[in-house]
């Protein structure tokens, strides 16, 4: 089979990732999330208190939208402010036991709709696939 020119190979890469972020949009309805949102509550879930500059810093987003972020998460009561021990000016970002229990029921949402996309691919091609993304990634 003759090697794709690096262009067509560059956009079935970007469609395949659309296709995984449509798939995520997706599998975030039942809990009407974001994926701004849900990587929020991932974060937050997986630390003790987070500040919203570390949140905003983890995802990859301006301060104010994490602030945007975390207000709708709090108002849905998944995350509470509580006052940062360290530093009597900043406030931290803690997971409420809904916002626990709706992280690992979204996590196991997206690890199902991820091995039902990547079931399509053999247990080799997986491991193949998952090294040259990660030479891609280096």
């Amino acid at each position: 089979m003759a090697e794709e020119p690096t262009g067509e190979l560059g956009d079935l890469l970007m469609r395949v990732a659309r296709t995984q972020r449509r798939r995520w949009r997706e599998s975030l309805a039942p809990w009407d999330l974001s994926p701004h949102q849900a990587r929020a509550l991932r974060v937050v879930s997986e630390h003790d208190g987070v500040r919203l500059s570390d949140l905003a810093e983890a995802l990859h987003i301006a301060p104010r939208s994490a602030t945007e972020v975390a207000d709708g998460l709090q108002e849905r009561g998944l995350v509470e402010r509580t006052p940062d021990p360290g530093d009597r000016r900043a406030v931290l970002l803690r997971p409420t036991d809904e916002g626990r229990r709706v992280r690992a029921e979204v996590g196991r949402a997206r690890a199902a709709d991820n091995e039902a996309l990547l079931a399509r691919l053999s247990a080799d091609d997986r491991a193949t696939l998952t090294r040259l993304l990660t030479a891609l990634l280096d």
